[in-house]
């Protein structure tokens, strides 16, 4: 049932969930909402926030929490994540996504799609994971991306990481597709070109979408280009 919303809705806490669109921050689509509800309940100001970044070249759940509801945001973010994408093999990237330019590795992909399902498996589990350069970690009070865009190579530490499933779900060379499931903190990007340096020939992650967070769903999700009739 439709819920009846008012500024008090919003002000009081309400958790948003939000297909966030290819080329889209995250920052985006948390400004967009503010804004609309400003605007259309003539208030001054009110606390939105996400639970959770996506990068501007991935797609799917963002989960925002506007008002009293910022208070669930840590709570949230530390939910499990479903996520499905497309890696492509023999090539690498400084990003290990699409954000740079691609390289290829002179190296032929050799292995058959058991040999791939078997190789994700390894990464299953508790694992130690390095963020990409290309990424939002903090050294020395600098994003490292920051560093990254500014020539410097970072030394970005590892952390560990959960992957409870890393299955692959489909092969037509160079590219596969995959489903994993992981704990907060997981970068897929990493996880990617991670395991395309066990197969011997790199990879880099080509597409990406959050299909949930916790018990919440990109099925429930508004479209953003329906935010304006929907808040």
């Amino acid at each position: 049932m439709e819920v009846e919303k008012s500024a008090e809705y919003y002000l009081s806490g309400a958790i948003l969930l939000i297909d966030k669109p290819y080329g889209r921050t995250s920052f985006d689509v948390v400004r967009r909402v503010r804004s609309i509800i400003r605007k259309k309940y003539r208030l001054r100001d009110i606390k939105v926030g996400h639970a959770g970044t996506l990068d501007p070249l991935a797609t799917g759940l963002l989960v925002l929490c506007t008002g009293k509801a910022t208070r669930q945001i840590e709570l949230l973010m530390g939910q499990d994540k479903v996520y499905t994408g497309r890696g492509k093999l023999g090539y690498t990237t400084p990003s290990y996504d699409r954000e740079t330019e691609e390289e290829a590795t002179d190296v032929p992909i050799s292995g058959s799609y058991d040999r791939l399902m078997a190789t994700a498996r390894n990464f299953e589990g508790e694992i130690e994971q390095v963020p990409p350069v290309y990424s939002a970690v903090k050294i020395n009070g600098k994003r490292a991306y920051q560093l990254a865009r500014m020539g410097e190579e970072p030394r970005v530490k590892p952390r560990p990481v959960r992957i409870d499933a890393f299955q692959i779900t489909s092969f037509a060379p160079p590219f596969f597709d995959f489903r994993v499931v992981c704990s907060k903190g997981t970068y897929i990007r990493s996880l990617i070109h991670d395991y395309g340096q066990a197969l011997g020939c790199r990879a880099y992650l080509y597409d990406l979408r959050r299909e949930m967070s916790g018990a919440f769903s990109v099925d429930m999700a508004w479209k953003f280009e329906e935010l304006e009739d929907k808040l």
